[in-house]
């Protein structure tokens, strides 16, 4: 992927590794759009020269009026990141965990499918363009404290699959990203050997820049998680990952 005269929107871009890749994106020399929620951080990206739109992944209407507006003001847009996600600790023996499930499924999983759904029609007419779905090294590998982000994580794997394969032929790639623990904001508090997010959006841009671009986006640090099936590592890892069980309120003493 040339990733030096691009017109990318990165929805859910306004912190973490969404923010670190549109900025990453922008000093290769992309045009580079950002969607999110919180009108603070568009405002302060706004200021560093990003275009900024408001979007709810949670909402079709919010969608398609960002798509609309999107369209409006980069109609030569080529590159859709679906980076919106939620990660949620949940008790499966407490059912008020459902709550926190269905906000799960409808932000990682549900949100992604909105707006590929959103975006599809353009790209195709377009004969060219790529998404790139966000999953997660624990779409392959469980921790067992999050079970409906690793459930939805999957599902986005498995959703992106299915999408490639019935985007063949239309000039549109699907690109999934996978990244493992990576020490943005959120998970400095929960995991202190988190991949640190200067070394990781610059392996995952050599990646993208690779011609071809490769189908998943695999940094070193996810690499134990993505095959820890065929390598016959999976039950030990699942088994060390579920000693985190003890973080749940209620499991500890």
């Amino acid at each position: 992927m040339d990733l030096s005269n691009r017109t990318v929107l990165v929805v859910g871009g306004t912190s973490g590794i969404g923010r670190e890749l549109a900025r990453r994106f922008a000093a290769a020399g992309s045009t580079v759009a950002i969607g999110g929620r919180n009108p603070q951080a568009l405002t302060e990206l706004a200021e560093e020269g990003f275009g900024t739109i408001s979007i709810d992944v949670t909402s079709s209407a919010s969608v398609a009026s960002a798509r609309d507006a999107a369209l409006a003001r980069y109609p030569e847009l080529d590159t859709v990141v679906t980076m919106s996600g939620v990660m949620l600790l949940e008790d499966l023996r407490d059912p008020a965990h459902f709550e926190a499930a269905a906000t799960t499924v409808d932000t990682n999983l549900l949100g992604t499918i909105r707006v590929v759904d959103a975006f599809t029609p353009h790209l195709i007419r377009r004969g060219a363009g790529t998404f790139v779905t966000v999953t997660s090294g624990i779409a392959f590998l469980p921790f067992p404290p999050m079970p409906s982000y690793a459930a939805s994580k999957a599902g986005v794997h498995a959703y992106s699959e299915a999408l490639r394969a019935q985007l063949d032929g239309t000039g549109v790639g699907v690109v999934e990203l996978v990244p493992p623990a990576v020490a943005t904001a959120s998970q400095e508090k929960v995991n202190p050997h988190a991949l640190p997010l200067d070394d990781f959006a610059t392996e995952v841009m050599d990646l993208l820049s690779q011609d071809p671009t490769p189908r998943e986006i695999l940094v070193k640090g996810v690499l134990g998680h993505r095959w820890a099936e065929r390598e016959g590592t999976y039950d030990d890892l699942v088994a060390q990952r579920s000693q985190a069980l003890a973080m749940l309120p209620g499991r500890q003493g």
